[in-house]
């Protein structure tokens, strides 16, 4: 079944920090399976056998789908021998000589949508550093994906359907949301094919709404001029875009000067008509 490949390198980045982080010599992961409650086994790192690959593990089975089953991080010190899981996995699980195994679930808006695992190849306790290490590993990928979703709604809420009229103040207003929306997300985003969509998007939004100046905004300089038409103040400004409110300041001072603005209301009256701003 087809994998978001995006979200899978997400998967591949996280096992790389897990195995850095902890130092376990083995880490393994793969994402939940659109429709069905079970993970397909589809990274692999540190493995000296192929028994993992594609192992498609089923919620409540085994150790990780203990984890998918309660939401949860759980781990085993032996895993064959564990009275705590069921065995429908000790074949593959031996075959690659694993012992201690961690399985971390990486949950997004109360949905799981993948699991980790780290292991060792000895019998010993895996303790609340490696654990806490592991969780890390997964939230970074929840981050992500969350990022993802977002952005994804909101560029098909920025896209306008066929018979749409955008000419509507209500329609607009939607319009401008999109846009100061998807700016401020845009800096967030890892993967940088969604970021450049992203901020074609913007472009397509923004154009048609007056003819282009000829001098250019920078980018944060459109996107401090976004949020303040959203009403935000510098100090809210700088807490959306992640920058400090000097900053803000300063790129807000540089648009209303490329502008020919005196006031940050007037910036973003201009600013629409130079179709900067949507």
């Amino acid at each position: 079944m087809a994998v978001d490949a995006a979200d899978m390198a997400e998967i591949r980045s996280a096992l790389t920090r897990l195995r850095r982080t902890t130092g376990l010599p083995v880490a393994f992961g793969g994402l939940m399976e659109t429709g069905r409650r079970r993970v397909r086994i589809s990274a692999l790192s540190g493995t000296a056998t192929a028994a993992l690959s594609s192992l498609a593990v089923t919620s409540g089975n085994g150790l990780g789908g203990k984890a998918v089953e309660l939401t949860r991080p759980c781990a085993v010190t032996d895993y064959s021998a564990s009275r705590r899981i069921s065995h429908e996995y000790d074949l593959p699980v031996a075959a690659e000589g694993l012992r201690s195994v961690l399985a971390v679930p990486v949950v997004v808006r109360r949905r799981v949508r993948g699991v980790l695992y780290g292991a060792l190849r000895t019998a010993q306790p895996l303790g609340d550093r490696t654990l806490r290490a592991a969780v890390a590993a997964a939230r970074d990928v929840e981050q992500a994906l969350v990022l993802r979703d977002e952005a994804g709604e909101l560029l098909a809420a920025a896209r306008p359907e066929p018979a749409h009229d955008p000419a509507g103040p209500a329609a607009w207003e939607q319009v401008r949301e999109a846009h100061t929306a998807l700016r401020a997300l845009a800096p967030r985003i890892a993967d940088p094919a969604l970021r450049d969509e992203l901020l074609r998007a913007c472009g397509l939004l923004a154009a048609g709404s007056g003819p282009a100046r000829e001098a250019r905004p920078a980018p944060r300089e459109v996107d401090v001029l976004a949020c303040v038409a959203a009403g935000a103040t510098n100090a809210a400004a700088a807490r959306r875009l992640g920058v400090r409110p000097e900053t803000v300041k300063s790129y807000l001072r540089s648009a209303m000067r490329k502008l020919g603005a005196r006031t940050r209301g007037e910036a973003v009256v201009m600013a629409r008509r130079a179709g900067w701003l949507p």
